[in-house]
């Protein structure tokens, strides 16, 4: 079984909750849920957090990152790429691509671009996971 990783920002949890579940129904094994913290009050719980995410991206086989993704999806990404831990990035439009928004580390290899539906992107990471 793989196990794979979301990142993204708050503003998309219901899309990672989505993109989870339809990959956990395939047989895949969700490395870790961040969209269940809430009421974080103190600096330690963040740390624990931090902790917890760290581990999942490195026990996964493969991440996703949903953008509009924060400073934490990041970091996130850079654990991956570090680690040769293969990394989709999704965006609705083409911002991945946009010269004036991109990043030099969106473009490597070991990472796909996807944009378009959700479903898009579901079928894309099944797709090439599935053959791996």
């Amino acid at each position: 079984m793989k196990t794979f990783y979301i990142a993204s920002s708050l503003k998309n949890i219901e899309t990672v909750r989505f993109v989870s579940e339809r990959f956990i129904n395939e047989g895949f094994v969700h490395a870790y849920d961040w969209t269940l913290n809430d009421n974080i009050i103190l600096i330690n719980q963040l740390k624990d957090i931090g902790n917890m995410e760290l581990e999942a991206v490195l026990k996964s086989d493969f991440i996703v990152v949903l953008f509009p993704a924060g400073k934490g999806s990041h970091v996130e990404l850079g654990i991956a790429l570090g680690n040769g831990i293969k990394a989709y990035l999704y965006s609705k439009n083409d911002e991945i691509n946009e010269l004036e928004t991109t990043s030099t580390f969106y473009h490597l290899d070991g990472v796909s671009k996807c944009n378009g539906t959700i479903e898009d992107l579901i079928q894309t990471v099944l797709k090439d996971q599935k053959n791996r």
